[in-house]
């Protein structure tokens, strides 16, 4: 290779990275006139494979769901990846029309998208191709790639690769992609949108909406409950109105259809948008979603839902969505779908197949996903088969969505003049060719013209004269050696107002009968009407009167005691959405009796009204929320959760409770010992000198599962009463000995009669108190109290009694 050669291909790696390296190659490849004239184009990258190496198909260039054809405006996913281990550094991915050089504008068709900006970008030099961001490994990247309008024919989208220092360019093979335009299998379709719609008269279409979304058709997690369609919203309106678009951002009632499934804001938007929009398109919801497609209308369960609209030269877009619900945001429906054909005429039938889009409002990723708001909100786009592991839609392979419905929107009527010269059916032609009889016209017999338009308006707004047109199709030529004469004819005319024929050129029906006299006695007024059959030819307004109002008089001779009242006005909506409900209707007293009396003619009609069956909608509600704390720290409690209402207020009440309570149980909480109260200090166990006395209390409950422990059961304390003398105190001794040998002797005799002592008579020994514990060394207690004091008792020996002794003193 020359050293020029090697300098080219290196600065062909660097046009990957740098716009300005890409510049300084288109020179140095060709410095020809060429060269130079065909900057700014994409030529360069074209012109280059000549240098390209095989690629062996470790790279590949496809498209989601690997399609052999394109929808027109369709939006499809492309993708470029590299097998294992392979990688590449930089790309470049270019749509190209068929047969074209590269080096115009128009060569280019579609558009593509980014969607992640930190991967891709558009090529700064070359505008219709996307590129890399960044020069660093790749293992696959992808864009969005719209698709041209009608009659772009086939496309080419291919890709080149820089990996390492070597480039691969293909013109065949894994790195380029071959789609044709979609044939449509439903007859004449429209493309979007026309600039200017050529159609005459108006056109009345009927939407139907054929739900498929179900079990059988759906990748996973499907919404068993609550599946449902929400009520249908949409209008016929002008290319200047936009009710929603890809690439665009939701407005609060798309927001609202989408979220919540309510058209009362989307209506809303609509209507304030007056002669923008022709018809507001409503249908109601369907519980279940699923509604199989089957020809045999007839024989299904319940119809499939639709609705009537009308379309005129300037309001020929029709619009509609519906939300899968439950959902985050995902809906369906058709954006702007141009129902005028490019042959002045309105199109006979469109029937597409509805992938469900994502409004860009809220981030969750499954049907049931908590409320989670996209801030900041983002643009319309169709949902992926790879947009997240977690959505049902989720397709490692990446395959294209199955669609999820179904929309067919047919032509059931026209009204005025048509001027398009494509017959729709062999009536059509039968009714021009009989019309065209009564004509007086020299054209040969084998020449087949549809009628002549309307005259357009003169070309001069003034009283100077101008030029006005009217024109007709040929349709058919049954004999090619004679020739058809001219379609379009030309005559003078003037501004409004300036013509010298008369008014009368005017022409207006007959006028219809007399409506009835508005009042029922006495005097009133009634109305007639006419329309307008044709307006003057000069284009002026037709100034001749089509509304005549009279006075009528019923029953001249009405009694002073009667009262004149209106007619009854329109019934009320019905007060039930479904079910039985009532309905009302009024008049109004015109004048009330002359002889000041009441008026007693009925002013208010109540009836009962019948709507459709109700049928049990319901409720929407987040997923539970987790289990709070329990209410208390130790034992039993109590703990809740809670979900919340998503459902919108207009479905009705929900009875679904949103709050549930439950018992829970911690450890037991401890448990302290319960003691009883002391008892009294008992008397000192001497009579003299030195002693003891005691205090008791008792365990009235042990400690449990940690508690407090129990405290001593027995306190003891010293006593001294006074002093003892020696004698008196052998004395005392002895008498002590003998009490205690009393005491023996009473306890073994167990005698019951009443103890005697000197100077007093005693009562017998109470029985032994329970004792203090019930092990580990407790005490009993018993008491003899006195009965009779004689006079010659002594203090110290007549007196109350009490003995101790142990009890329960084996180990606990």
């Amino acid at each position: 290779m020359s050293v020029a050669g090697r300098h080219a291909r290196v600065l062909l790696l660097l046009c990957f990275v740098s716009t300005a390296a890409c510049n300084m190659f288109a020179f140095t490849e060709e410095p020809s006139e060429r060269a130079g004239k065909s900057d700014g184009y994409c030529s360069r990258i074209l012109r280059a494979q000549s240098n390209r190496k095989e690629v062996n198909n470790e790279f590949r260039l496809r498209v989601e769901g690997d399609p052999e054809s394109y929808q027109p405006g369709s939006t499809y996913r492309v993708l470029l990846t590299a097998s294992s281990p392979s990688y590449f550094r930089g790309f470049t991915i270019i749509a190209q029309r068929e047969g074209a050089e590269g080096d115009r504008d128009e060569d280019y068709i579609g558009n593509f998208q980014i969607i992640d900006e930190e991967e891709t970008q558009f090529m700064t030099n070359c505008p219709p191709a996307v590129t890399e961001s960044t020069p660093r490994r790749h293992t696959s990247i992808q864009v969005f790639w719209t698709a041209p309008r009608s009659g772009s024919g086939c496309v080419l989208l291919k890709a080149s690769i820089v990996q390492k220092r070597i480039i691969y360019f293909q013109d065949e093979g894994s790195l380029t992609k071959r789609m044709c335009e979609k044939e449509s299998l439903y007859g004449d379709t429209t493309e979007k949108p026309l600039l200017d719609c050529c159609a005459c008269g108006t056109a009345k279409y009927r939407v139907t909406f054929y739900g498929n979304w179900s079990e059988k058709i759906h990748p996973k997690d499907y919404p068993r409950r609550a599946n449902h369609w929400s009520a249908i919203i949409g209008a016929s309106h002008s290319k200047s109105y936009v009710l929603w678009e890809y690439g665009g951002l939701a407005s609060d009632g798309v927001k609202q259809v989408a979220e919540l499934g309510s058209p009362v804001k989307m209506e809303e938007e609509i209507r304030q948008k007056g002669d923008d929009v022709l018809t507001v398109i409503k249908m109601k919801a369907q519980w279940p979603a699923w509604q199989p497609l089957n020809v045999l209308t007839l024989l299904r369960r319940r119809a499939a839902p639709s609705a009537e609209f009308s379309v005129d030269r300037t309001r020929h877009i029709m619009s509609f969505l519906t939300m899968l619900g439950p959902s985050p945001d995902w809906n369906v429906g058709l954006s702007a779908e141009d129902l005028c054909t490019k042959e002045c005429g309105w199109a006979q039938k469109v029937v597409q197949d509805l992938i469900p889009w994502d409004a860009g409002t809220d981030s969750g990723v499954t049907y049931e996903s908590p409320n989670k708001p996209t801030v900041p909100q983002e643009k319309i786009r169709p949902l992926t088969s790879l947009d997240h592991p977690q959505s049902p839609f989720y397709d490692p392979e990446g395959g294209a969505i199955t669609p999820v419905a179904r929309v067919v929107v047919e032509r059931i009527a026209r009204k005025g003049e048509q001027c398009n010269i494509v017959p729709d059916n062999v009536d059509d032609i039968v009714a021009d060719i009989a019309q065209e009889e009564k004509e007086e016209d020299d054209t040969p017999e084998t020449c087949i013209y549809s009628n002549w338009s309307p005259w357009s308006a003169c070309s001069s707004a003034t009283c100077e004269k101008g030029k006005r047109m009217r024109q007709r199709m040929l349709k058919a030529q049954l004999d090619l050696s004679v020739p058809c004469p001219h379609t379009q004819d030309f005559e003078p005319c003037m501004g409004p107002g300036c013509s010298d024929e008369d008014a009368s050129t005017c022409m207006l029906s007959e006028w219809i009968t007399w409506s009835p006299c508005s009042a029922s006695c006495g005097i009133g007024s009634r109305s007639r009407e006419r329309y307008v059959k044709q307006f003057p030819d000069d284009g002026s307004v037709c100034t001749l009167p089509t509304e005549e109002t009279e006075t009528c008089v019923v029953n001249e001779e009405c009694s002073p005691s009667s009262c004149l009242v209106t007619e009854w006005g329109e019934w009320d909506v019905c007060s039930a959405t479904c079910g039985l409900g009532m309905k009302r209707r009024e008049r109004l007293v015109k004048m009330p009796p002359t002889d000041g009396s009441i008026c007693g003619a009925e002013v208010l009609e109540v009836e009962k009204c019948m709507m459709p069956e109700c049928h049990t909608i319901p409720c929407m509600l987040t997923p539970w929320s987790d289990w709070s704390d329990c209410s208390v720290t130790c034992g039993k409690g109590l703990r809740t959760r809670q979900r919340k209402l998503t459902s919108p207020v207009e479905l009705g009440d929900c009875t679904e409770e949103l709050e549930q309570v439950e018992k829970c149980m911690l450890p037991e909480c401890p448990i302290d010992c319960v003691m009883s109260e002391w008892t009294e200090w008992s008397e000192c166990n001497k009579s003299c000198g030195k002693g003891h006395t005691i205090r008791t209390r008792m365990v009235k409950l042990e400690p449990q599962f940690g508690g407090d422990s129990c405290t001593e059961t027995i306190q003891r304390k010293k006593c001294k009463i006074r002093k003892c003398n020696r004698g008196q105190a052998n004395s005392d001794e002895k008498k002590r000995r003998k009490e205690q040998r009393e005491k023996r002797r009473s306890k073994t005799s167990r005698v019951d009669a009443t103890s005697e002592h000197p100077g007093c008579k005693m009562r017998p020994w109470s029985s032994w108190t329970d004792c203090t514990k019930l092990c580990g060394g407790g005490i009993q207690e018993r008491l003899m109290t006195v009965k009779q004091r004689f006079k010659t008792a002594q203090l110290s020996s007549c007196k109350d009694r009490k003995e101790i002794r142990a009890c329960n003193v084996h180990p606990c």
